[in-house]
């Protein structure tokens, strides 16, 4: 039986961390290292990391005052439809459905399939029915319940962590041995230098660190609704900026620096260097257990967007229902999965690379985020009475300049990428145009909050 009546408060703070960090930590760093490592040079390189770090942990500040302040399946939905307006809200909603989540979904998996085609060939199609095939093995499992779904994705943080801190000991053993890093047979050329590498890099720092914010969707679930979403986006952060700093150092200390900056797999190359074949093989477990954990972690996320989005919106309430005995939002998240699927069938006839998928998820991502940091101020002007466990330090200035912070990403992520960023932008347009479409009832923010509480 469905009810509408949403979450209870069953989540472990402890766990809803390892959720969150599920939510953060992926292979990207295994990509962008390099990449960092080639625009910034060898002086600012561990610089740029802890200043990502410590960036995304300021902006996490302001999305735990509203997440305690406002708690809500929807997340920075409810924020920006609270503080905006339901037109607002709803184009959130629909890029979350549309490009973020759907699109890092169908790309999770396809890297998972493209590592499991280098060890045992799948064929021509092998690789979109193998993505499509854990795409719906992970639906199925969170149509099971959220203690399933949220126990895996427990475990499926553990291991990663475990095959990080692996990556990590292959620069100790290196020490250890005393075997120096070779010198590259070639050493790259920097890329661009100054404001526009800063820039560029970046971009890719912000990736390897992206995905904080959806934890706010856990904030009618943690147990402890004071603190427990401060403790669970701010504990992950510090533990993932460790995990990064100890696997570049190891990057470094393994192949020299102009070694990272030159490679395309760093990460296989050390492993290989310190391990032999059987560090080849942990890097390809390392990834499917990735793919794994972004897939459901981004399927326990989106649904719960969807949801609440489909709750105020007349034409889609039959996705606003919340099934009360498996305390899952079931009919959203079937169709966060389906659209997943529509992508890898799309992909399959296609060919799509990686920083592509940056392009095209970069632009929107910013736009929102920005919205977001300035979501608090309005929110504090507009509910002042409302009680906030979690107050943002230096109030209004932080949350000011992570804004300044977001429009600066945002306007790099536009000049300084390709034509992938104009794709993910005409998409968020179709939204605007669907929106138009769509026979919606006027509500105030006011009540907007109301039915956040209820």
């Amino acid at each position: 039986m469905s009810h509408t009546n949403g979450p209870g408060r069953h989540l472990p703070v402890l766990q809803a961390l390892l959720i969150t960090l599920g939510m953060v930590i992926t292979t990207d760093i295994l990509k962008t290292a390099p990449t960092v490592a080639l625009h910034v040079g060898e002086d600012y390189f561990y610089a740029v990391w802890v200043l990502g770090g410590l960036a995304s942990m300021a902006g996490a500040l302001c999305f735990a005052e509203m997440a305690s302040a406002f708690p809500h399946p929807g997340g920075d939905y409810h924020f920006l439809r609270t503080a905006y307006g339901e037109r607002m809200g709803f184009l959130f909603a629909w890029s979350r459905f549309s490009v973020m989540h759907t699109g890092w979904i169908a790309l999770s998996a396809f890297m998972f399939a493209d590592y499991v085609d280098a060890v045992l060939p799948l064929g021509q199609l092998g690789s979109g029915l193998f993505a499509g095939a854990v795409i719906a093995a992970l639906v199925l499992l969170n149509l099971t319940g959220k203690h399933i779904g949220f126990m895996t994705q427990t475990l499926l943080v553990g291991l990663l962590a475990l095959g990080f801190l692996s990556i990590a000991s292959a620069g100790v053993w290196l020490a250890w041995q005393g075997i120096e890093a070779p010198a590259p047979a070639l050493v790259p050329a920097a890329a661009d230098s100054g404001v526009a590498g800063f820039s560029a890099a970046m971009i890719f720092v912000f990736l390897a660190f992206g995905g904080w914010s959806d934890a706010a969707t856990l904030s009618a679930e943690v147990r402890d609704g004071r603190r427990g979403i401060f403790i669970a986006m701010l504990g992950a952060l510090s533990v993932l900026l460790v995990i990064y700093l100890a696997l570049n150092w190891a990057f470094v200390r393994g192949l020299g620096f102009a070694g990272l900056a030159a490679s395309n797999a760093p990460a296989v190359e050390l492993l290989n260097r310190a391990f032999g074949a059987p560090g080849v093989t942990l890097i390809v477990l390392m990834v499917g257990i990735a793919a794994i954990a972004t897939i459901n972690s981004t399927l326990l996320v989106g649904a719960r967007t969807t949801y609440a989005a489909a709750r105020d919106v007349p034409q889609l309430q039959r996705f606003g229902e919340w099934d009360a005995r498996h305390g899952v939002p079931r009919k959203a998240l079937l169709a966060e999965g389906a659209v997943a699927l529509l992508l890898v069938l799309f992909g399959s006839f296609t060919q799509s690379g990686f920083n592509t998928m940056v392009e095209y998820l970069t632009p929107v991502y910013w736009l929102f985020l920005s919205l977001s940091s300035l979501a608090l101020i309005v929110l504090r002007r507009r509910f002042p009475d409302v009680p906030r466990p979690v107050r943002v330090p230096f109030y209004p200035w932080l949350p000011l300049l992570f804004f300044s912070l977001c429009l600066y990403m945002l306007v790099s992520s536009v000049t300084a990428v390709g034509w992938g960023a104009f794709v993910g932008i005409a998409v968020l347009l179709v939204g605007a145009v669907l929106l138009a479409g769509l026979s919606r009832r006027v509500s105030t923010p006011r009540q907007a909050l109301q039915q956040g509480r209820d």
